[in-house]
């Protein structure tokens, strides 16, 4: 990938809604270039911006879900999981013998509905174990670099949006029926105008404006850049659980969240208290990653790794297929 598809890539990982032109400037290149560079990302690396909701202040509760299966049915099950509104990052691991899978969802009979009615009906499934997102420490709004820190510190902070970082801590928002549709509408897209989330939602433009900018402004509404990670290096997926002693689990999440290698982290109930999710070029970098990050980390009891051998969505509606993968779905 040349340099300046990352630089637009860091651009959006910054602002997704950030206009074309505007980037443009900053990068210091053409309109039409910045233009053609992103319709060619958007056809063969997936790229997507997605508006997505802070969980805690419009009322969601997030788990993070392990599924057991027979391996002969992972995969369908794992494609059916991932067809779901209130699912994301719905991944393949441990060989194709577990399912990971994050689900948001409003009230209990949401989460009661799949984790009690439909999962432990189906023969498929040999164990569940669901653990509620009490912390965010890296993710959603805190978006992971990786590889595309391709900007400079002033180009960074020419594009940084005006609107305050979404945080768990923001109060209440009650969401609206034009919330509702405009929200489903960024999902799809995260960059559709103005003028067509206005046709969509059947009202003025200057409304539509004002309700994204009081979502935004009110840390219920963000943007992220969905993007095929392999592309960008071809890092390996590791999802690892760890046990830490409660005292220190507010200190090793942070540290966790200064790790470049870490592309999620958050603290969790259950047995293992505390998920991340890494991002290593090959065994070795997890291997080092493993022993002198995580070995060093002050009240970690215990550490399980389940290396993710397919990511079947990763944040807001399945994608369509794109030439990296031939019937593989994002």
């Amino acid at each position: 990938m040349e340099y300046i598809d990352l630089q637009l890539i860091h651009a959006l990982q910054i602002d997704g809604r950030a206009p074309l032109r505007r980037i443009a400037s900053v990068l210091g290149v053409s309109d039409q270039m910045a233009a053609r560079r992103y319709a060619r990302l958007r056809e063969t690396a997936g790229l997507r911006v997605v508006g997505r909701l802070n969980p805690r202040p419009v009322g969601q509760t997030v788990w993070a879900l392990r599924l057991q299966c027979v391996p002969s049915a992972s995969l369908g099950l794992a494609q059916a999981l991932a067809e779901r509104e209130d699912t994301r990052w719905v991944q393949l691991a441990s060989g194709g013998t577990e399912i990971i899978c994050h689900l948001a969802v409003h009230s209990d009979s949401d989460r009661d509905a799949l984790l009690i009615d439909r999962l432990p009906s189906s023969r498929r499934v040999t164990s569940i174990t669901a653990h509620r997102m009490l912390r965010l420490f890296k993710g959603g709004p805190t978006t992971w670099d990786g590889p595309t820190a391709a900007l400079s510190r002033e180009q960074m902070d020419a594009l940084a949006p005006s609107y305050p970082t979404p945080h768990s801590q923001a109060a209440p928002v009650q969401l609206t029926d034009l919330d509702n549709v405009l929200l489903a509408a960024l999902n799809r897209d995260g960059r559709a105008s103005h003028a067509a989330l206005a046709v969509e939602a059947r009202c003025h433009e200057s409304t539509v404006r004002r309700r994204i900018a009081h979502l935004r402004t009110a840390g219920a509404l963000f943007f992220v850049l969905d993007v095929d990670e392999r592309l960008l290096g071809d890092p390996s997926g590791t999802a690892i659980w760890m046990s830490v002693q409660p005292s220190q689990l507010a200190a090793a999440g942070a540290v966790l969240a200064g790790h470049p290698e870490v592309a999620y982290a958050a603290a969790t109930t259950g047995r293992t208290n505390l998920l991340a999710n890494v991002l290593c070029s090959d065994d070795e970098s997890l291997y080092v990653y493993l022993s002198d990050r995580i070995g060093t980390l002050l009240g970690v009891d215990t550490v399980e790794t389940a290396p993710i051998i397919r990511t079947l969505k990763r944040d807001g509606a399945v994608a369509r297929n794109h030439s990296f993968g031939i019937g593989e779905r994002r």
